[in-house]
């Protein structure tokens, strides 16, 4: 899997998560402890991505 193809999927499973956060909080019968959890998935995929963009050459960000 290219870097490229890699840092797409991170960021399309970041936006799953910000959704479903959103969800959460939305909904009343949502769990605390739910609620971290996912806010700790999408930090860790933060902190992936960027792992991934560090290792990326310059020029493939834009």
């Amino acid at each position: 899997m290219s870097l490229q193809t890699r840092l797409a999927e991170l960021e399309r499973k970041h936006r799953q998560l910000e959704d479903a956060i959103a969800q959460a909080v939305a909904s009343p019968s949502s769990s605390d402890l739910g609620l971290a959890e996912l806010k700790r998935k999408k930090l860790q995929l933060k902190d992936e991505i960027e792992r991934v963009r560090m290792t990326m050459p310059e020029r493939t960000l834009h």
